[in-house]
C-alpha cells in the first residue's frame, strides 16, 4: 500500500513546543458559531466579548459584526494593533460575558479553564475534533466542566499555518465547544451544517486594522 502524501491529508497542525501555533481561523467559521448561538438565544449583541489570542484578527472581525464590545490580544505582535498580553500569565483578567477562541494546541486546556472563570455567560472555542479525545482531558477538564453544547462542522475549516487561505483544502476536523455558565448537564451534540459559501465575505482575506 502507497502513502496518501496529498497535500489536505499531510496537512497536519503539529507544532513545535514553542511554536506560536499560528494557524488564523477563517472568518466564515466564526460567523457560523455566532449564527448557531444566536438562533438558539444564547448570546446578544449587548454581551462583551473576549479573545485572547487574537492573532491577525480573523476571529476578532467576525465578532465585531455582532458584539457591541470586543476585547482582543495577543502574545505576540501581529502587527494588527492589538495588545500584546499572555493570556496565562498573571491574575485573572476582569469578567467578561463571553469568551471566543483558537487556542494555541498544547495549551487549550489552560486557556479553556482561564475563560471559564472569567466569562459570565459562556465560553466558545475552536479545536480539531480529536481534542474530545484522551483519558486525561477527560478527566481533568470535561468531567469537571462538562460543556453545554459540542458543534461539530460538518464541513472541513482549513487552517494554513501563517496566513488565512480560502482555498485550501483539509483533512482535519474542527469543531466548537460551548460552555453555559447556566443551564449545566448533559452535554448535547449539533451540527453545523454547511455554511462556507454563505458566510464567506470578499474583505475576508485583507483584515483591516481593527483594533482599538
Amino acid at each position: 500500500m502507497t502513502q496518501n502524501t496529498s497535500t489536505a491529508v499531510m496537512q497536519r497542525r503539529v507544532e513545535a513546543h514553542d511554536s506560536l501555533d499560528d494557524f488564523p481561523t477563517p472568518p466564515w467559521a466564526t460567523r457560523s458559531v455566532i449564527e448557531w448561538l444566536n438562533e438558539n438565544r444564547l448570546i446578544k449583541k449587548t454581551d462583551t466579548c473576549r479573545e485572547p489570542a487574537a492573532n491577525r484578527g480573523h476571529m476578532v472581525r467576525p465578532l465585531q459584526e455582532f458584539f457591541s464590545s470586543v476585547e482582543a490580544a495577543d502574545v505576540h505582535d501581529y502587527g494588527e494593533g492589538f495588545p500584546v498580553k499572555d493570556y496565562l500569565w498573571g491574575l485573572d483578567p476582569e469578567p467578561v460575558d463571553w469568551t471566543f477562541c483558537n487556542p494555541p494546541f498544547r495549551l487549550a486546556q489552560q486557556f479553556i479553564e482561564r475563560a471559564i472563570r472569567t466569562s459570565r455567560v459562556g465560553v466558545a472555542m475552536i479545536v480539531r475534533s480529536a481534542f474530545m479525545e484522551g483519558v486525561g482531558r477527560h478527566r481533568d477538564l470535561f468531567m469537571p466542566f462538562p460543556p453545554s453544547y459540542v458543534l461539530q462542522h460538518v464541513e472541513r475549516v482549513p487552517m494554513v499555518k501563517g496566513r488565512y487561505d480560502p482555498t485550501a483544502s483539509t483533512a482535519t476536523a474542527y469543531l466548537w465547544i460551548v460552555w453555559l455558565k447556566r443551564g449545566g448537564g448533559d452535554t448535547r451534540l449539533r451540527w453545523i451544517e454547511p455554511c462556507r459559501s454563505r458566510l464567506e465575505r470578499d474583505g475576508d482575506t485583507m483584515p483591516e486594522r481593527i483594533a482599538a
